[in-house]
Protein backbone atom coordinates (compact mmCIF):
# COMPACT_ATOMS: atom_id res chain seq x y z
CA UNK A 1 0.00 0.00 0.00
CA UNK A 2 1.63 3.15 -0.89
CA UNK A 3 2.02 5.73 1.77
CA UNK A 4 0.45 9.03 0.87
CA UNK A 5 1.56 12.70 2.68
CA UNK A 6 0.41 14.80 -0.50
CA UNK A 7 -1.62 17.63 0.24
CA UNK A 8 -4.39 16.58 -2.39
CA UNK A 9 -5.33 13.71 0.19
CA UNK A 10 -7.53 14.62 2.85
CA UNK A 11 -9.17 12.10 5.09
CA UNK A 12 -12.06 12.59 7.31
CA UNK A 13 -13.76 10.41 10.44
CA UNK A 14 -16.50 10.50 11.93
CA UNK A 15 -17.08 9.19 15.25
CA UNK A 16 -20.42 8.42 15.88
CA UNK A 17 -22.40 6.80 19.10
CA UNK A 18 -23.19 3.67 16.45
CA UNK A 19 -20.89 3.76 13.82
CA UNK A 20 -17.55 5.15 12.42
CA UNK A 21 -17.17 6.60 9.61
CA UNK A 22 -13.89 7.23 7.31
CA UNK A 23 -13.67 9.19 3.76
CA UNK A 24 -10.17 9.72 2.10
CA UNK A 25 -10.51 11.78 -0.83
CA UNK A 26 -8.59 13.94 -3.11
CA UNK A 27 -8.66 17.47 -3.78
CA UNK A 28 -9.99 18.32 -7.26
CA UNK A 29 -10.59 21.69 -7.47
CA UNK A 30 -12.07 24.02 -5.27
CA UNK A 31 -15.15 22.89 -4.27
CA UNK A 32 -14.52 19.21 -5.17
CA UNK A 33 -13.13 15.95 -3.69
CA UNK A 34 -12.63 12.65 -5.71
CA UNK A 35 -13.89 9.59 -3.15
CA UNK A 36 -10.47 7.56 -2.81
CA UNK A 37 -11.87 5.30 -0.55
CA UNK A 38 -15.27 4.62 2.23
CA UNK A 39 -14.38 2.58 5.59
CA UNK A 40 -17.27 1.89 7.98
CA UNK A 41 -17.27 0.22 11.52
CA UNK A 42 -19.70 -0.38 14.43
CA UNK A 43 -19.15 1.92 16.81
CA UNK A 44 -17.84 0.65 20.44
CA UNK A 45 -16.66 3.11 23.22
CA UNK A 46 -18.68 5.57 22.84
CA UNK A 47 -22.03 7.08 24.82
CA UNK A 48 -23.97 9.88 23.51
CA UNK A 49 -20.81 11.03 21.54
CA UNK A 50 -18.10 10.60 24.03
CA UNK A 51 -15.33 8.35 24.30
CA UNK A 52 -16.14 6.20 27.46
CA UNK A 53 -13.83 2.97 26.49
CA UNK A 54 -10.91 3.72 24.90
CA UNK A 55 -9.16 0.24 23.87
CA UNK A 56 -12.94 -0.01 21.92
CA UNK A 57 -12.77 3.07 20.10
CA UNK A 58 -8.95 2.78 18.97
CA UNK A 59 -10.33 -0.56 17.95
CA UNK A 60 -13.62 0.50 15.91
CA UNK A 61 -11.42 3.68 14.30
CA UNK A 62 -8.78 1.02 13.23
CA UNK A 63 -11.11 -1.15 11.56
CA UNK A 64 -12.70 2.22 9.55
CA UNK A 65 -9.66 3.64 8.42
CA UNK A 66 -8.43 0.02 7.53
CA UNK A 67 -10.96 -0.57 5.36
CA UNK A 68 -10.97 3.08 3.69
CA UNK A 69 -7.07 2.41 3.00
CA UNK A 70 -7.77 -0.54 1.33
CA UNK A 71 -10.39 0.97 -1.46
CA UNK A 72 -8.15 3.69 -1.80
CA UNK A 73 -4.91 1.97 -2.20
CA UNK A 74 -3.01 4.38 -0.09
CA UNK A 75 -2.49 4.72 3.67
CA UNK A 76 -2.93 7.79 5.33
CA UNK A 77 -1.52 9.55 8.27
CA UNK A 78 -3.59 12.46 9.46
CA UNK A 79 -6.83 13.85 9.40
CA UNK A 80 -9.84 16.11 10.89
CA UNK A 81 -12.55 14.20 12.74
CA UNK A 82 -16.23 15.14 13.88
CA UNK A 83 -17.09 15.88 17.59
CA UNK A 84 -20.55 15.83 19.34
CA UNK A 85 -22.25 15.22 22.61
CA UNK A 86 -23.36 16.87 25.69
CA UNK A 87 -20.34 18.70 26.77
CA UNK A 88 -20.45 20.85 23.85
CA UNK A 89 -21.63 24.40 24.11
CA UNK A 90 -21.74 27.54 22.20
CA UNK A 91 -22.48 31.47 22.82
CA UNK A 92 -22.15 34.56 20.84
CA UNK A 93 -19.94 36.95 21.90
CA UNK A 94 -18.76 40.64 20.53
CA UNK A 95 -15.52 42.23 19.73
CA UNK A 96 -13.94 45.68 18.58
CA UNK A 97 -10.95 47.38 17.31
CA UNK A 98 -9.95 50.80 16.22
CA UNK A 99 -8.96 51.31 12.92
CA UNK A 100 -6.08 53.41 10.85
CA UNK A 101 -6.01 55.44 8.07
CA UNK A 102 -5.47 52.82 6.08
CA UNK A 103 -8.65 50.98 6.24
CA UNK A 104 -9.39 47.07 6.79
CA UNK A 105 -6.40 44.93 6.64
CA UNK A 106 -5.88 41.18 7.43
CA UNK A 107 -4.20 41.86 10.83
CA UNK A 108 -7.21 44.04 11.45
CA UNK A 109 -9.85 41.05 11.30
CA UNK A 110 -7.89 38.96 12.72
CA UNK A 111 -7.60 41.23 16.55
CA UNK A 112 -10.91 41.64 16.28
CA UNK A 113 -11.78 38.25 16.05
CA UNK A 114 -9.23 37.61 18.88
CA UNK A 115 -10.97 40.32 20.66
CA UNK A 116 -14.61 38.77 20.63
CA UNK A 117 -13.16 35.72 21.91
CA UNK A 118 -11.55 36.75 24.87
CA UNK A 119 -13.99 35.67 27.33
CA UNK A 120 -13.72 33.64 30.28
CA UNK A 121 -14.75 30.24 29.34
CA UNK A 122 -16.66 27.11 31.80
CA UNK A 123 -14.12 25.51 33.65
CA UNK A 124 -12.45 22.74 31.94
CA UNK A 125 -13.91 24.04 27.98
CA UNK A 126 -11.89 24.80 25.46
CA UNK A 127 -12.64 26.52 22.31
CA UNK A 128 -13.38 24.56 18.95
CA UNK A 129 -14.84 26.88 16.89
CA UNK A 130 -14.54 30.71 16.18
CA UNK A 131 -17.36 31.73 13.76
CA UNK A 132 -17.97 35.15 12.33
CA UNK A 133 -21.54 36.25 11.71
CA UNK A 134 -21.28 39.24 10.52
CA UNK A 135 -18.99 42.33 10.77
CA UNK A 136 -19.66 46.10 11.31
CA UNK A 137 -17.81 49.40 10.67
CA UNK A 138 -18.63 52.48 13.23
CA UNK A 139 -22.07 50.43 13.35
CA UNK A 140 -23.41 50.61 9.86
CA UNK A 141 -24.64 48.02 7.56
CA UNK A 142 -23.30 43.97 8.44
CA UNK A 143 -20.38 43.59 6.22
CA UNK A 144 -19.46 39.86 5.47
CA UNK A 145 -16.11 40.90 3.99
CA UNK A 146 -15.06 44.57 6.03
CA UNK A 147 -11.24 43.89 3.99
CA UNK A 148 -10.03 47.17 2.74
CA UNK A 149 -12.87 49.43 3.77
CA UNK A 150 -12.33 52.94 5.84
CA UNK A 151 -13.65 53.71 9.32
CA UNK A 152 -12.70 54.18 12.99
CA UNK A 153 -14.11 51.22 14.72
CA UNK A 154 -14.17 47.61 13.43
CA UNK A 155 -16.83 45.24 15.17
CA UNK A 156 -17.48 41.61 15.02
CA UNK A 157 -19.76 39.12 16.37
CA UNK A 158 -19.14 35.88 16.50
CA UNK A 159 -20.58 32.20 17.42
CA UNK A 160 -17.83 30.70 19.35
CA UNK A 161 -18.42 26.25 20.20
CA UNK A 162 -16.33 24.98 23.41
CA UNK A 163 -15.98 21.05 24.34
CA UNK A 164 -14.83 19.54 27.33
CA UNK A 165 -10.78 19.54 27.20
CA UNK A 166 -11.08 15.84 28.58
CA UNK A 167 -13.42 14.87 25.73
CA UNK A 168 -11.72 16.04 22.77
CA UNK A 169 -8.29 14.85 24.27
CA UNK A 170 -9.74 11.53 24.68
CA UNK A 171 -11.21 11.60 21.15
CA UNK A 172 -7.86 12.93 19.62
CA UNK A 173 -6.24 9.99 21.58
CA UNK A 174 -8.24 7.44 20.16
CA UNK A 175 -7.28 8.65 16.59
CA UNK A 176 -3.67 8.47 17.34
CA UNK A 177 -3.46 5.16 19.23
CA UNK A 178 -5.12 4.19 15.28
CA UNK A 179 -2.23 5.56 13.70
CA UNK A 180 -3.64 8.77 12.17
CA UNK A 181 -2.83 11.97 13.38
CA UNK A 182 -5.53 14.88 13.92
CA UNK A 183 -5.30 18.06 11.81
CA UNK A 184 -8.45 19.56 13.32
CA UNK A 185 -11.46 18.43 15.36
CA UNK A 186 -14.57 19.59 13.70
CA UNK A 187 -18.08 20.01 15.14
CA UNK A 188 -20.22 17.40 13.42
CA UNK A 189 -23.40 19.74 12.63
CA UNK A 190 -21.13 22.18 10.64
CA UNK A 191 -20.16 18.85 8.60
CA UNK A 192 -23.77 17.79 8.25
CA UNK A 193 -24.40 21.39 6.96
CA UNK A 194 -21.51 21.60 4.61
CA UNK A 195 -22.85 18.38 2.86
CA UNK A 196 -26.80 19.22 2.54
CA UNK A 197 -27.65 22.96 3.15
CA UNK A 198 -27.42 24.81 -0.04
CA UNK A 199 -26.20 28.92 -0.09
CA UNK A 200 -30.08 30.47 -0.77
CA UNK A 201 -31.03 28.29 2.77
CA UNK A 202 -28.10 29.74 4.61
CA UNK A 203 -28.51 33.03 2.99
CA UNK A 204 -32.31 33.40 4.03
CA UNK A 205 -32.34 31.29 7.00
CA UNK A 206 -32.50 27.26 7.82
CA UNK A 207 -32.08 24.86 10.74
CA UNK A 208 -30.38 21.81 10.69
CA UNK A 209 -31.24 18.99 12.67
CA UNK A 210 -28.64 15.60 12.32
CA UNK A 211 -30.00 13.12 14.65
CA UNK A 212 -27.63 10.79 15.06
CA UNK A 213 -27.71 7.26 17.53
CA UNK A 214 -26.18 8.92 20.42
CA UNK A 215 -27.21 12.64 20.31
CA UNK A 216 -29.05 15.29 17.75
CA UNK A 217 -27.27 17.82 16.32
CA UNK A 218 -28.87 21.12 15.88
CA UNK A 219 -27.77 24.06 13.94
CA UNK A 220 -29.28 27.25 12.34
CA UNK A 221 -28.06 29.09 9.51
CA UNK A 222 -29.27 32.66 8.47
CA UNK A 223 -27.77 35.32 6.50
CA UNK A 224 -25.02 33.07 5.03
CA UNK A 225 -23.22 32.09 8.33
CA UNK A 226 -24.53 30.20 11.54
CA UNK A 227 -26.71 31.89 14.13
CA UNK A 228 -27.11 29.27 16.82
CA UNK A 229 -25.75 25.45 17.54
CA UNK A 230 -27.22 23.20 20.19
CA UNK A 231 -26.45 19.23 20.99
CA UNK A 232 -29.80 16.76 22.21
CA UNK A 233 -28.95 13.86 24.09
CA UNK A 234 -31.96 12.41 22.09
CA UNK A 235 -31.36 10.18 19.33
CA UNK A 236 -31.68 7.09 16.93
CA UNK A 237 -30.46 4.74 19.93
CA UNK A 238 -33.19 5.78 22.34
CA UNK A 239 -35.99 4.85 19.53
CA UNK A 240 -34.19 1.42 19.97
CA UNK A 241 -34.15 1.48 23.43
CA UNK A 242 -38.08 2.51 23.37
CA UNK A 243 -38.59 -0.37 21.33
CA UNK A 244 -36.42 -2.97 23.65
CA UNK A 245 -37.76 -2.15 26.68
CA UNK A 246 -41.50 -1.08 25.61
CA UNK A 247 -42.02 -4.73 23.43
CA UNK A 248 -39.94 -6.98 26.41
CA UNK A 249 -37.67 -7.54 23.23
CA UNK A 250 -33.70 -7.86 22.22
CA UNK A 251 -32.19 -4.75 21.13
CA UNK A 252 -30.98 -6.28 18.22
CA UNK A 253 -34.39 -6.89 17.08
CA UNK A 254 -35.59 -3.55 18.27
CA UNK A 255 -33.17 -2.19 15.96
CA UNK A 256 -33.98 -4.79 13.53
CA UNK A 257 -37.65 -3.69 13.69
CA UNK A 258 -36.81 0.01 14.15
CA UNK A 259 -35.49 -0.03 10.92
CA UNK A 260 -37.68 -2.14 8.57
CA UNK A 261 -41.33 -1.01 9.96
CA UNK A 262 -40.75 1.93 11.42
CA UNK A 263 -43.20 4.53 11.29
CA UNK A 264 -43.10 8.40 12.87
CA UNK A 265 -46.34 8.98 13.05
CA UNK A 266 -49.87 6.52 13.29
CA UNK A 267 -51.71 8.35 10.82
CA UNK A 268 -48.91 7.01 8.10
CA UNK A 269 -50.55 3.30 9.57
CA UNK A 270 -52.59 1.87 6.62
CA UNK A 271 -53.08 -1.90 8.05
CA UNK A 272 -52.07 -3.27 11.23
CA UNK A 273 -49.89 -6.94 10.83
CA UNK A 274 -47.31 -9.29 13.46
CA UNK A 275 -43.83 -9.20 13.04
CA UNK A 276 -42.48 -12.11 14.93
CA UNK A 277 -39.23 -10.88 17.46
CA UNK A 278 -37.17 -12.41 20.00
CA UNK A 279 -38.07 -11.89 23.82
CA UNK A 280 -35.30 -10.08 26.00
CA UNK A 281 -36.14 -13.11 28.65
CA UNK A 282 -35.46 -16.27 27.79
CA UNK A 283 -34.66 -16.31 24.26
CA UNK A 284 -38.17 -17.35 23.13
CA UNK A 285 -39.62 -15.71 19.83
CA UNK A 286 -42.97 -13.12 20.20
CA UNK A 287 -45.62 -11.13 18.28
CA UNK A 288 -45.66 -7.66 18.52
CA UNK A 289 -48.07 -5.56 16.33
CA UNK A 290 -47.19 -3.10 14.27
CA UNK A 291 -49.71 -0.49 15.64
CA UNK A 292 -47.47 -1.41 18.84
CA UNK A 293 -44.03 -0.45 17.34
CA UNK A 294 -45.70 3.32 15.98
CA UNK A 295 -46.81 4.00 19.03
CA UNK A 296 -43.31 4.07 20.86
CA UNK A 297 -41.47 5.53 17.75
CA UNK A 298 -44.14 8.23 17.34
CA UNK A 299 -44.54 9.65 21.30
CA UNK A 300 -40.27 9.16 21.47
CA UNK A 301 -40.65 11.43 17.63
CA UNK A 302 -42.53 13.84 19.08
CA UNK A 303 -40.54 14.45 22.53
CA UNK A 304 -37.21 14.74 20.13
CA UNK A 305 -39.25 17.41 17.79
CA UNK A 306 -41.09 19.07 20.77
CA UNK A 307 -37.14 19.69 22.67
CA UNK A 308 -36.04 21.88 19.18
CA UNK A 309 -39.21 23.81 19.14
CA UNK A 310 -38.89 24.35 22.48
CA UNK A 311 -35.35 25.36 22.04
CA UNK A 312 -36.54 27.53 18.62
CA UNK A 313 -38.93 30.03 20.80
CA UNK A 314 -36.87 29.76 24.04
CA UNK A 315 -33.89 31.59 21.60
CA UNK A 316 -36.49 33.48 20.18
CA UNK A 317 -35.43 31.99 16.54
CA UNK A 318 -38.67 31.14 14.96
CA UNK A 319 -39.06 34.55 12.90
CA UNK A 320 -35.29 33.44 11.00
CA UNK A 321 -36.66 29.76 9.51
CA UNK A 322 -37.84 31.20 5.78
CA UNK A 323 -36.75 28.18 4.55
CA UNK A 324 -37.81 25.76 7.53
CA UNK A 325 -35.76 22.47 8.90
CA UNK A 326 -33.26 20.03 7.05
CA UNK A 327 -33.27 16.78 8.77
CA UNK A 328 -30.34 14.20 7.93
CA UNK A 329 -28.58 11.47 9.91
CA UNK A 330 -29.48 7.88 10.17
CA UNK A 331 -32.37 8.89 12.46
CA UNK A 332 -34.32 10.82 9.73
CA UNK A 333 -34.92 7.84 7.91
CA UNK A 334 -37.55 6.77 9.92
CA UNK A 335 -40.64 7.06 7.51
CA UNK A 336 -42.20 10.25 7.76
CA UNK A 337 -40.17 11.80 10.47
CA UNK A 338 -40.39 15.46 8.34
CA UNK A 339 -44.04 15.35 8.31
CA UNK A 340 -43.79 15.46 12.06
CA UNK A 341 -41.54 17.87 11.92
CA UNK A 342 -43.14 19.58 9.96
CA UNK A 343 -46.17 19.74 11.93
CA UNK A 344 -44.48 20.61 15.69
CA UNK A 345 -42.28 23.27 14.44
CA UNK A 346 -45.14 24.85 11.79
CA UNK A 347 -42.13 25.72 8.98
CA UNK A 348 -41.19 23.64 6.18
CA UNK A 349 -39.31 20.55 6.85
CA UNK A 350 -37.39 18.07 4.18
CA UNK A 351 -34.71 15.21 4.42
CA UNK A 352 -31.11 16.35 3.81
CA UNK A 353 -28.92 14.07 1.79
CA UNK A 354 -25.49 15.15 0.68
CA UNK A 355 -24.79 17.31 -2.04
CA UNK A 356 -22.42 15.23 -4.48
CA UNK A 357 -20.19 17.78 -6.45
CA UNK A 358 -18.22 15.27 -7.83
CA UNK A 359 -18.22 12.08 -9.60
CA UNK A 360 -18.31 10.05 -6.22
CA UNK A 361 -20.24 6.60 -4.90
CA UNK A 362 -23.79 6.98 -4.98
CA UNK A 363 -23.90 5.63 -1.31
CA UNK A 364 -22.83 8.71 -0.24
CA UNK A 365 -26.35 10.07 -1.16
CA UNK A 366 -27.75 8.57 2.07
CA UNK A 367 -27.99 10.28 5.08
CA UNK A 368 -25.83 8.26 6.96
CA UNK A 369 -22.90 10.13 5.18
CA UNK A 370 -23.58 13.62 5.24
CA UNK A 371 -21.92 14.13 8.19
CA UNK A 372 -18.57 12.23 7.02
CA UNK A 373 -19.01 13.80 3.44
CA UNK A 374 -19.50 17.06 5.10
CA UNK A 375 -15.96 16.87 6.96
CA UNK A 376 -14.30 16.06 4.46
CA UNK A 377 -15.42 18.84 1.77
CA UNK A 378 -14.31 21.00 4.97
CA UNK A 379 -11.10 19.41 5.31
CA UNK A 380 -10.27 19.79 1.70
CA UNK A 381 -11.02 24.18 1.88
CA UNK A 382 -9.03 24.08 5.58
CA UNK A 383 -5.93 22.69 3.54
CA UNK A 384 -6.56 24.83 0.44
CA UNK A 385 -7.36 27.99 2.81
CA UNK A 386 -3.90 26.92 4.62
CA UNK A 387 -1.73 26.48 1.49
CA UNK A 388 -2.72 29.89 0.21
CA UNK A 389 -2.21 31.34 3.42
CA UNK A 390 1.42 29.45 4.16
CA UNK A 391 2.41 30.70 0.58
CA UNK A 392 1.51 34.60 1.33
CA UNK A 393 3.10 34.15 5.07
CA UNK A 394 6.00 32.34 5.77
CA UNK A 395 7.27 31.75 9.24
CA UNK A 396 3.63 32.54 10.81
CA UNK A 397 3.37 31.06 13.84
CA UNK A 398 0.67 28.01 14.14
CA UNK A 399 -1.65 29.46 16.43
CA UNK A 400 -2.42 32.68 13.94
CA UNK A 401 -2.62 30.13 11.29
CA UNK A 402 -5.53 28.38 13.10
CA UNK A 403 -7.21 31.48 13.89
CA UNK A 404 -6.77 32.48 9.73
CA UNK A 405 -8.63 29.04 8.95
CA UNK A 406 -11.69 30.57 10.89
CA UNK A 407 -11.93 33.69 8.85
CA UNK A 408 -10.87 32.03 5.56
CA UNK A 409 -14.40 32.66 3.86
CA UNK A 410 -13.83 36.41 3.97
CA UNK A 411 -10.59 36.40 1.94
Amino acid sequence: MKKIFGDKIVTAIDVGTTKICVLIGQRISEGSVEILGIGKASSEGLKKGVVVDMAKTVRSIKQALEEAQLMAGVSVDAAVVGISGGHIQSRNAYGAVPLTKKGVTKEDITNVIAAARAIALPEGQQILHVLPQYFTIDGQERLQDPLGMFGIRLEVYIHMITGAVSSVHNLVSCCQQAGVRVQDVILEQLGSAKAVLNQDEMELGVALIDIGGGTTDFALYQGGSIRHTMVIPVAGNHFTHDLAVGLRITTRDAERIKREYGLASSCLLDTDFSIEAEMVHGGMMRTVHLSEVVHILEARTQELLSLVHEEIIARNLSHLLISGLVLTGGGSLLEGIEEVAKDICQVPARLGQPRIVYNDPEILTNPLFATSYGLLLMAAEKHRAMDLYADDQKGINRLFVRMKSWVSDFF
